[in-house]
């Protein structure tokens, strides 16, 4: 009992604001409150099934695959579809499940615009990381990469996954499943040192600094609370009566 008492208040303080948060969402607005994920994952699923024709893996890769040796300009335009398109050497329903549940949790917690930001922010610190990495070097470990990582294709909504998944933890104080998250990048790149396994750890260092910009933002704009003197000993006004009035204002019980 005491174990199973322990781990709801574990789940409690880890998952329950999250849990909270999701649950009135979508309470209040049902399917509308995921809207843009349902549209992302329907545009996934698309982009999969042109690239897989004969027709289709030409115009795809034009417009949304992303190569470390692609001048710098053609690989920011690239971009925002890359995180859409599917790699082609991984199972699409990964892909698919990854945007259902992480996009839809981070567009109820954090809005459609805030939600679309940190995943362009995760997406393009990785595709930023690539070319800083090949121009170190691999000697340079464990930052550099090697020479021929310049002709992968980077597609695919992970590192906009990994940096959503990592700032909505840190948001809602899920610190635990934010570190799991981030050593579990860490337990792949060590396993198998890759460009998207670092591009991964990329995306969080960006995310991370997102958020630290925000909390510094949020620090400034915030007032300043009251602090010592007198004021500080103020007490606070008592609630208003009836009609409005204090309870010093109201007439006695006898006055017409």
């Amino acid at each position: 009992m005491a174990v199973r008492a322990a781990v709801r208040g574990f789940a409690r303080r880890e998952w329950g604001p999250l849990y909270g948060t999701v649950r009135a969402g979508l309470t209040a607005r049902g399917w509308r409150a995921v809207a843009l994920t349902l549209a992302a994952v329907c545009l996934t699923a698309l982009l999969q099934f042109v690239q897989n024709q004969p027709w289709g893996y030409g115009p795809v890769r034009a417009a949304g695959a992303v190569r470390a040796e692609d001048p710098l300009w053609l690989a920011l335009l690239r971009t925002p579809l890359s995180l859409f398109v599917p790699a082609l050497d991984l199972p699409v329903w990964g892909a698919l499940a990854q945007i259902l549940v992480v996009f839809g949790i981070a567009e109820v917690c954090l809005g459609r615009a805030r939600m679309l930001l940190i995943a362009y922010a995760a997406t393009l610190a990785g595709t930023l990381y690539a070319r800083v990495g090949i121009a170190l070097g691999p000697g340079r470990a464990p930052l550099g990469l090697p020479g021929s990582d310049a002709l992968v294709v980077d597609t695919g909504p992970s590192a906009a996954v990994v940096g959503l998944a990592v700032f909505v933890c840190w948001r809602y104080r899920a610190r635990v499943t934010g570190w799991l998250v981030v050593v579990a990048m860490v337990v792949e790149v060590l396993v198998k040192p890759n460009l998207a396994g670092k591009e991964h750890l990329a995306a969080i260092a960006g995310v991370l600094a997102l958020w630290g910009v925000a909390r510094f933002w949020s620090a400034r704009k915030a007032p300043l609370p009251e602090t010592g003197g007198a004021a500080s000993l103020t007490p606070a006004p008592r609630a208003p009566g009836r009609l409005g009035l204090s309870p010093s204002a109201r007439p006695p019980s006898g006055a017409s």
